[in-house]
This record gives C-alpha cells, structure tokens and sequence, in this order.
C-alpha cells in the first residue's frame, strides 16, 4: 500500500506545483503583486524547476536534503507567512500542501526504509537468475563468471536518474574495456525499452531484461509500485527495481554492493570501478 500511494504521490506532487505556479504567475501578471504571493510563487516554482530540471538537465544522484531548492522554498514560506494577511482560505491550503509535500518527497518518497540486503552481502557469491536480451534469448548469470562483472539494476528509461547513471558509466567503457569487465544493466522494464536504450548507446555492453522482476525479487530489490502512477500508458509495468550496483569477481563472489537507501543517492563510477 505504501509503494501505491508513492507512485500516486509523485505523479500528483509536481502537478499540483504546476498549477500553483501557472495559476498565481497569471496573477501577478494582471494585478499588483503582494509579499503572500510571492513567497507563494516562489515554493511551486523551485519545486517545478527541480521536477523539470532532472529531464532537463540530468544528473545520477543529488544530494539527500536538495539544500538549494529547500532553503528557496523556505523562503518562499517566510514570506507567504508574513503576507498572510492577504490570503484567502484556499492560499492556507496550498502553502500548506506545498511545504508538506516537499518534506515527504525529501523523508518519505526517496527514502527506501528497512531493505533486506542479506542476500547481496559482500563476501557471498552472487545466485543464480535468468535474464533476457531484447531477443528473448535467457542469459544466465552464471554466464559472466570467468571476469569480473558489474551489474547495474535501474528502473527504467523513465527515470532521469537512471539514464544519467548509465550514461556516466557509457563513458567510463574504455576503462572497462582495459579492465576486461561484464558490464550488463538490468530492468524490468518491457524489451523494447532495453532494445532502444541499447541501440542508443551501441557499445557491446549487455542491455537486458529482469521479466517480472524475477532476479530483483531474488536479491531482495524488487520495488512493487514503484513507478510514478500514469505512467503504465506508456508501456511500463507498474512494478520495478531498485537501484542497485553489484559487483562481482571472476568467480561470481560480491565485491561491493550499493543497495542505497535513497533513489537520488547513488555512488560515482569511479568509486565503484576501484572494486574491478
């Protein structure tokens, strides 16, 4: 239940800052602006901006607290407080729901609590799980063992974060190459995603497919509703993975394993590629 109302959340959250923004940006337009609605303005555009700029402009990891944006939305708070004498009833509901809703996407929506990471411990040799290439040919993980292997888990070609991710970790191919690594990233994500994702980047790295989240399920980092609510019209299930980065030896035995606990947090390539 909880993972369906994050997926509802997160869909709904930056809808709601839109419409504020758009709704009182018209409003200073025509009339003369007052201190409340600044301050108001000031909340739902940070949060639209920060929304917008992780398509925009993609990143792999933020920090926890998005100190920038929180600190503009503070201030935007303090001055919608200290115009509230200009406010409506409905102005109270949706400062309200504003600053509410930018904690719980900070505390509550990014936050992975009380994950089971006993099965992809450092030290314990990696099970064994079937995965698919965009042809539907199973590839078995025990096909990589013989070098040392990276396997990166992402949610999808939705997620902007992913994308950065992946491509960070693109541009890092020669370094890999050198080393001799295995690097496969793994979605639940349909075939043709995958498929997309690595004509994109055409480089011999493995783009294959988790179907219905078996190996996720096996390591313990299957996400149930765990895509942003809506977006199952563009082909996605409802159910994905979270990010994970395992990495293994030659001989399939766990060398490092980011089972972060924050889905914008995530570590740099050159920090993980030392376990290689």
């Amino acid at each position: 239940m909880q993972n369906l109302l994050k997926s509802i959340f997160i869909s709904a959250f930056p809808v709601f800052a839109l419409y504020v923004a758009g709704r009182y940006n018209l409003e200073i337009i025509q009339n003369e602006p007052q201190l409340g609605t600044v301050g108001l303005m000031i909340m739902a555009i940070s949060i639209v901006v920060f929304f917008i700029g992780l398509f925009v402009m993609p990143r792999a990891r933020t920090g926890r607290f998005l100190i920038l944006y929180t600190v503009t939305i503070t201030i935007g708070l303090v001055l919608t407080i200290l115009g509230r004498a200009a406010f409506e009833s409905k102005e109270y509901v949706y400062v309200s729901l504003l600053i509410v809703g930018w904690w719980l996407y900070l505390v509550w929506y990014s936050v992975f609590r009380n994950r089971d990471t006993s099965v992809v411990q450092v030290g314990n040799t990696l099970p064994t799980f079937t995965l698919e290439t965009h042809q539907k040919e199973e590839v078995s993980s025990t096909s990589f063992i013989g070098k040392p292997s990276i396997f990166l888990f992402y949610r999808g070609n939705w997620c902007p974060l992913c994308m950065a991710q992946i491509q960070e970790v693109v541009d890092q191919y020669k370094t890999l190459e050198e080393k001799g690594v295995h690097m496969i990233f793994v979605s639940p994500q349909p075939h043709g995603f995958s498929k997309k994702l690595a004509k994109k980047h055409g480089l011999h790295f493995q783009f294959l497919t988790d179907v219905k989240n078996t190996a996720a399920k096996q390591l313990g980092i299957a996400s149930k509703n765990g895509i942003p609510f809506g977006f199952q019209v563009l082909g996605y299930d409802s159910d994905t993975v979270l990010p994970t980065v395992i990495i293994t030896d030659r001989n399939g035995v766990i060398q490092f394993a980011d089972v972060t606990d924050n889905y914008r947090v995530r570590p740099e390539p050159d920090f993980f590629l030392e376990y290689v």
